[in-house]
């Protein structure tokens, strides 16, 4: 088949090489003048690891990123712990991998190009008219005919009229060298309630860099952005200090408010990720918190669901409907989920917190509710892709 994928991220480079892989035509419309990543740090969990593999670059990832087996979040004051969560329940011996996104975006590029997937830059996509997306470039309109057309262009999708909640929460996120501190295997956090939080996330090296690097984020609420950048940096500097001692090293290499980028959130799911011949993958389908850490992994599902779907019958409606079956039900569990769990980390409500550490935290070293935490986490709760 004729495939038009529009997005050159992550899932849509993802679903570009799985489809190639397949036997399929496929050209990819970017934006951008020159593809680049959005964005810094995240984890790659062992569902989405198990779908590089398929792809044959899980090797490639690995080498470069940085091994997480647990997930270790404290109280500012007290120093109790009110997060721990493992990867490895049971003995699966499963991690998950602190990686940069732009080298995840590195390695399916790399591996785009191997396959010899066009990619044609400069296209913004407009709309969809009589089944086929359009596009304008310099200024001109065009549409693109194919036989599947594939909108990976993110949350803020122009095929998608339902902008969904706007979180009140955001993050400050930015990527400093590690020095020569020897890094745990862990994601780390620090809160004070839900309204402070800070993170420290080993992302391993940078393409074609040697030097490991750390990821560091910092809660902050959207309303709240104008006056961070108005106020000196010093200040912020010193809050963050004053939340967490051990985060002061990571930010002697931010000089600007410039060197700290803000990401801002969503929440929507569309009812309807098929229409026509059009699909929906990764955000622009089911965007969210990133409090999981499964926005690139369900875009890497995702992927390997559509390839997989078109794989078995020439049929495109019945292979779509296919495609939203082998999903939608792992989709909006993990959106239940993070609902649910993101006013407990990110929100202005102390009762959350308490509930949070004086509950849910004790609650949380059970032996059953550390494997049914740690099966969530890693993103297998329930079988991601239905057979």
């Amino acid at each position: 088949m004729q495939i038009a994928i529009a997005g050159c991220g992550i899932g849509g480079l993802a679903a570009a090489v799985f489809l190639a892989r397949g036997g399929h035509r496929v050209t990819i419309y970017e934006r951008f003048e020159a593809p680049a990543p959005v964005g810094s740090g995240l984890v790659l969990q062992p569902v989405g690891l198990e779908m590089l593999a398929a792809l044959d670059l899980r090797a490639r990832a690995e080498a470069l990123g940085h091994p997480i087996e647990a997930l270790d979040g404290r109280d500012a004051d007290t120093g109790r712990r009110v997060l721990d969560v493992r990867y490895d329940h049971g003995g699966s011996g499963l991690t998950g991998l602190g990686i940069h996104r732009a080298t995840l975006f590195s390695v399916l590029f790399d591996a785009a190009q191997e396959a010899g997937i066009g990619i044609e830059p400069g296209c913004t996509l407009t709309g969809m008219a009589d089944g086929q997306m359009t596009f304008t470039r310099a200024g001109t309109a065009f549409a693109v005919r194919a036989d599947v057309s594939v909108d990976a262009t993110g949350a803020g999708s122009p095929l998608v009229t339902d902008p969904g909640r706007a979180l009140p929460f955001g993050a400050l996120w930015a990527t400093v060298p590690a020095g020569d501190t020897p890094q745990a295997a862990k994601l780390r956090q620090t809160y004070r309630g839900a309204r402070y939080m800070a993170g420290i996330l080993p992302i391993g090296c940078l393409p074609d860099a040697e030097a490991p690097q750390i990821a560091i984020f910092w809660s902050l609420p959207r309303a709240a952005y104008g006056a961070w950048r108005s106020a000196p940096l010093s200040a912020w500097k010193a809050e963050a200090e004053a939340l967490w001692p051990e985060f002061a090293p990571y930010l002697e290499s931010i000089a600007h408010h410039d060197d700290l980028v803000m990401a801002q959130y969503r929440h929507r799911t569309l009812r309807r990720p098929v229409a026509g011949s059009c699909v929906h993958l990764g955000d622009s389908w089911h965007a969210t918190s990133p409090q999981l850490g499964q926005g690139a992994n369900m875009a890497l599902l995702d992927a390997a669901a559509l390839a997989t779907a078109l794989g078995e019958t020439d049929d495109v409606a019945a292979a779509l409907a296919e495609y939203r079956r082998k999903r939608i039900v792992h989709v909006r569990l993990y959106q239940l989920i993070s609902r649910v769990f993101t006013p407990l980390y990110q929100s202005e409500s102390g009762s959350l917190a308490l509930l949070r550490d004086r509950v849910l935290a004790p609650t949380s070293r059970l032996p059953g509710i550390r494997w049914l935490l740690g099966r969530m986490v890693c993103g297998d709760l329930i079988l991601p892709i239905r057979p």
